[in-house]
């Protein structure tokens, strides 16, 4: 039984990760990658059934994406200011 809750986590935190990663910052898909394994491990232990593990998955990616994208804008703005006038 354990075997197949992780082997679910694994796919659920793949699954996550690969859809998260089209078109997003270096940051993003870390934090999302980061975001759904976490977060699955989190589920497992506080609710110990697949649901909570693959629910947890899902929560922390869509944390880890928000987490990822900030980090990301932050370092556009800081290397690649915009060089226009300011008024």
């Amino acid at each position: 039984m354990k075997t197949r809750l992780w082997t679910t986590a694994a796919v659920a935190a793949t699954v996550m990760t690969l859809a998260g990663c089209a078109g997003n910052g270096p940051n993003q898909n870390l934090g999302v990658a980061g975001g759904a394994v976490g977060g699955a491990l989190l589920g497992n232990a506080i609710g110990g059934s697949t649901a909570a593990t693959v629910g947890g998955a899902a929560i922390g990616g869509l944390v880890g994406n928000e987490v990822g994208r900030n980090a990301d804008q932050r370092n556009q703005q800081r290397y690649y200011p915009n060089n226009g006038p300011r008024y």
